[in-house]
């Protein structure tokens, strides 16, 4: 399945948070994998932050980070540089952004 999310970082942070994405943890990765995960993208325009992942079932996927220690403190990272930070909760699954057109 293909998930469509919108974060925002915080535009004092907007460095800080372009460098951290170019140091996720490798236990992070191997993490977001296992889950289920095939593929994510995050594009930024200003402080607008837009993901497209794909995974077998994001759902779960979402269950099986939330309680990862290693997940847990790159939330808490994150959760620094965010103004809307991804959620991890049940009520996250249904975060996804919704299609209206596609080709």
């Amino acid at each position: 399945m293909r998930i469509a999310l919108h974060t925002k970082a915080r535009a004092d942070r907007l460095a800080e948070y372009d460098a951290a994405h170019r140091e996720v943890p490798a236990e992070l990765v191997a993490a977001i994998r296992a889950a289920g995960a095939t593929s994510w993208t995050i594009w930024r325009s200003g402080t607008d932050l837009f993901h497209v992942l794909e995974c077998e079932d994001y759902t779960r996927m979402l269950a099986e980070l939330d309680k990862l220690p290693v997940n847990i403190a790159w939330q808490a990272r994150m959760a620094e540089l965010l103004d809307v930070v991804h959620d991890y909760s049940s009520d996250g699954a249904e975060a996804g952004l919704p299609v209206v057109w596609e080709l």
